[in-house]
């Protein structure tokens, strides 16, 4: 710890007015704007290139009025204004996540044979008695199922498959759910009712694995799991069941946001009622991006509400991820060749036609919305841009900024395309540390393009981070350590080449991702007149190692100038 240690016992626990360090308060100060809150003697960041970094900044009405020196912003100090003594620790600006689902529901209600938050191996059987405990209290014939799976998080080192979930239950159909979202794994019970044998063929959109003898091995991918959506029984709640639910999950997890000093979310749907009770509670901590699908979509459409509706805290922003291909994680992204070492050969999985893929964007770009694809694969990633160069050329429309969702394997075609478009990717961020055990299913040449940070940024691309939490964990610090150092937690590197600095990956978590969603006017860098959102960190991570970069204690986040988090 540098110094800034020193400072943490002396503000964690305690309100923003540090009397032990605080400049003394003036009665009067003419001449200049009182300030209801001033942050002094800290290493500020702020993402601002005309002021990059600063001592100290002012807060009024919820947002930055001022940021220089601290002899400068001290001026501000009036009665009544609190003040906080940072002690050489360091302040950036709120972190923003451009693509997160905010499973809170899942966390608090669903059975996790994972953790959703850090890197941690678990055993086999302790997924199976955690599953047997769930049916249990099951009635027969009723779902059970398991969350956060990560297949290469199992001490075990083999795959789980359907004997291991037919030792859950025989009277109960088993699923358990791959973190990534686009793979799970069932028992013989779930195949049976589902009417899946061995003998199924495949789809062109999703897959039922077999093990060497041909026999069914449990894993199913991508829409191919649809036949399971209308077999056996889950619970039932009433409608105010299910909006307390969702109102619990969703104050649960912008708990944990601001716990690792997320400030602004890109929702991908939800229930937008409960979010807006949640609002009025007080118990919404973090700015959400909502973006919508299914009726939500129809229902601005029809009404002409396009992107940017809404106020400070909850405004629509781009679509929920339309999916064209499968997952990276899983392995079933669609690739321009096969995957590395996979026989018979595998290309991963396109989930719908160019045509039907055509036919929605250029429905939602007619309506005045932010397009936002889900696409991995070079294949699908060109399908997306195919799609939005058709519905620009049938209707112009100045700075759309189509999203691409994780835009995965790049080449030099696809990003002069991305540019020529002003599209938007939202690239996975914590994957190149919590998932660097899945690159060798691509090996090193694959690697070299993709979560191209690197290669975007040097093209001029605006690239945002988006973890796709659940698939990736959100925390900013396990991403920009990843994106500096492209080594992860097994201390293997790959793609070196996509290295970038801590400058370029802080302002990729932070500006960029304002920019994804058209509200870098207002939030994103410590500038005088934005949302005066922030983070104050126990050291610097300019100057420290930055293989620790994730270790980093997160000491308060902000929203509006009130601390919604402290250590």
């Amino acid at each position: 710890m540098t110094r800034a240690g020193g400072g943490i016992a002396g503000v964690v626990g305690v309100p923003w007015l540090d009397k032990a360090g605080a400049a003394e308060p003036q009665a009067t100060n003419p001449g200049a704007e009182n300030a209801d809150l001033v942050i002094f003697n800290a290493r500020v960041y702020t993402v601002d290139s005309r002021v990059p970094k600063a001592e100290a900044f002012a807060v009024k009405a919820g947002r930055f009025v001022a940021v220089g020196t601290n002899a400068d912003i001290k001026g501000l100090i009036a009665k009544g204004t609190q003040t906080f003594d940072a002690m050489q620790m360091t302040v950036v600006p709120g972190f923003v996540d451009c693509h997160n689902h905010a499973p809170g529901n899942t966390l608090l209600y669903e059975v996790l044979v994972g953790n959703p938050y850090e890197v941690e191996f678990v055993t086999i059987s302790r997924i199976v008695d955690k599953l047997r405990a769930k049916a249990r209290e099951t009635p027969p014939g009723g779902w059970v199922e398991g969350f956060f799976f990560d297949d290469t998080k199992v001490k075990d080192n083999r795959p789980l498959n359907v004997h291991d979930l037919d030792q859950v239950s025989k009277d109960h159909p088993v699923t358990v759910h791959h973190r990534g979202g686009h793979t799970s794994f069932y028992n013989s019970k779930a195949f049976e009712l589902a009417g899946i044998n061995k003998n199924t063929p495949n789809l062109p959109s999703g897959t039922f694995d077999r093990d060497a003898s041909g026999d069914l091995n449990g894993r199913v991918t991508d829409r191919a799991r649809d036949a399971f959506n209308k077999i056996g029984k889950r619970p039932i709640f009433t409608q105010e069941q299910n909006m307390q639910r969702d109102r619990d999950g969703l104050a649960y997890i912008s708990k944990q946001f601001v716990r690792y000093g997320v400030t602004s979310v890109h929702h991908q749907g939800g229930n937008l009622a409960a979010l807006q009770q949640v609002r009025a509670r007080g118990e919404l901590l973090h700015r959400v991006s909502y973006e919508a699908s299914g009726k939500e979509l129809d229902a601005m459409i029809d009404a002409g509400i396009m992107t940017g509706f809404g106020d400070e805290w909850i405004r629509f922003g781009a679509t929920s991820e339309h999916t064209v291909d499968g997952s990276f994680s899983e392995r079933t992204m669609a690739l321009s060749v096969p995957y590395p070492g996979v026989i018979p050969p595998y290309k991963g999985n396109v989930t719908e036609t160019q045509d039907e893929l055509n036919a929605w964007i250029e429905r939602v770009h007619r309506a005045g919305i932010q397009v936002n694809s889900h696409a991995n694969g070079d294949v699908a990633i060109d399908m997306v841009l195919t799609a939005v160069e058709q519905a620009q050329r049938l209707f112009p429309r100045a700075d759309a900024r189509p999203k691409i969702t994780h835009c995965t394997l790049i080449n030099d075609d696809l990003l002069r395309r991305i540019k020529s478009l002003g599209a938007m990717p939202a690239a996975f961020t914590s994957y190149a540390y919590y998932n660097s055990d899945k690159f060798v299913f691509y090996g090193e040449e694959l690697m070299t393009r993709c979560m191209a940070y690197r290669s975007f940024l040097d093209a001029g691309i605006q690239v945002a981070a988006g973890s796709d939490f659940p698939p990736g964990p959100f925390d900013p610090r396990m991403a920009i350590q990843g994106m500096v150092t492209r080594t992860g937690w097994d201390g293997k590197t790959w793609g070196a080449n996509q290295r970038i600095s801590v400058e370029e990956a802080l302002r990729v978590n932070t500006l960029n991702g304002a920019y994804n969603s058209h509200e870098e006017g207002i939030k994103g860098s410590i500038t005088p007149g934005k949302l005066a959102d922030f983070v104050v960190l126990s050291d610097d991570p300019f100057t420290m190692d930055q293989a620790k970069i994730k270790d980093l204690q997160i000491i308060r986040t902000v929203v509006a100038g009130s601390a919604v988090f402290h250590a």
